[in-house]
């Protein structure tokens, strides 16, 4: 296992590229354990991702082979050993159903995380990052420090070399300069009212309108606010029984799962941003 990649990569399509994939790894002692491709005939474009051993070539050496490969195909590539849990930041406010079902699974290595710090803007969950051993960080935001907070936050991130932020519920808006820094990297979850119930208490309104489904959408963070491309989403039925704590309740579970989803399959790298949206190799 110490020897296991993951190879994933998106280029032009045209004929022949599984073929040089695959060539490419057995010239180099490479055994193809997992592999899955896309044809987007919207766009003209070829995804794949492939996991494979290999032990006869360095991952240093690997990632300088693949460069000189992938130019004639004009690929974006990336190369990652799988015996690296990847290194995560989570960030949370006042809700903590998020990451309390993270740091379980986590703990329980249902998920290939090494979690380094937890963020916050409230300092209600301390205790519960202290129960697993996690840094946690309390920075107060608001409108006067904004600027300052994020410089922070964005600190906390490098110095721990974080691979992956996930927003657990955390409800402070992050500015542009921020979501461009974490671009690919930054996972955000919210109900699926959006935006159809905005601002506070959604659930209250949801259950105001007699909704007959709630739900969940995980996503990429970019500056477009909830507008990155999705990952997971998940919906749950519920009918005129339900009272606003019944949704409510019903809510968090579904948040949960769609947001642990979507962290697990980032952290196995098995999701591909295909501009708007993304292609994800369950």
């Amino acid at each position: 296992m110490n020897h296991a990649y993951v190879l994933n990569l998106s280029c032009p399509d045209r004929t022949g590229i599984v073929h040089a994939v695959s060539g490419f790894l057995l010239e180099r002692g490479g055994n193809i354990e997992e592999a899955a491709q896309y044809n987007d005939h919207g766009t003209g474009l070829f995804f794949m991702r492939v996991q494979f051993a290999c032990d006869q070539v360095t991952h240093e050496d690997l990632r300088l082979q693949l460069r000189y490969f992938a130019e004639p195909f004009a690929m974006q590539w990336s190369l990652h050993a799988t015996a690296q849990p990847m290194r995560t930041v989570l960030m949370v406010s006042k809700e903590g159903h998020c990451l309390n079902d993270l740091l379980f699974r986590w703990k329980s290595g249902l998920l290939p995380l090494d979690i380094r710090a937890i963020i916050s803007n409230h300092r209600d969950f301390y205790q519960l990052a202290a129960s697993y051993n996690v840094p946690f960080h309390h920075i107060v935001v608001n409108k006067d420090n904004k600027a300052q907070a994020e410089a922070k936050q964005f600190e906390i991130i490098q110095n721990e070399e974080a691979e992956l932020v996930v927003l657990a519920r955390y409800m402070q808006i992050l500015s542009d300069d921020l979501c461009r820094k974490l671009a690919g990297r930054a996972i955000n979850i919210h109900h699926s009212f959006l935006p159809s119930f905005k601002g506070a208490k959604p659930y209250y309104q949801a259950h105001d309108r007699g909704v007959k489904l709630i739900g969940a959408t995980a996503h990429y963070v970019t500056a477009d606010l909830d507008e990155g491309p999705i990952i997971e989403q998940d919906v749950a039925r519920v009918d005129h029984s339900k009272t606003v704590e019944d949704l409510t309740a019903m809510g968090r579970d579904t948040e949960s799962q769609v947001l642990a989803r979507a962290v697990k399959w980032h952290s196995e790298h098995r999701i591909l941003v295909n501009g708007h949206k993304t292609v994800i190799f369950k």
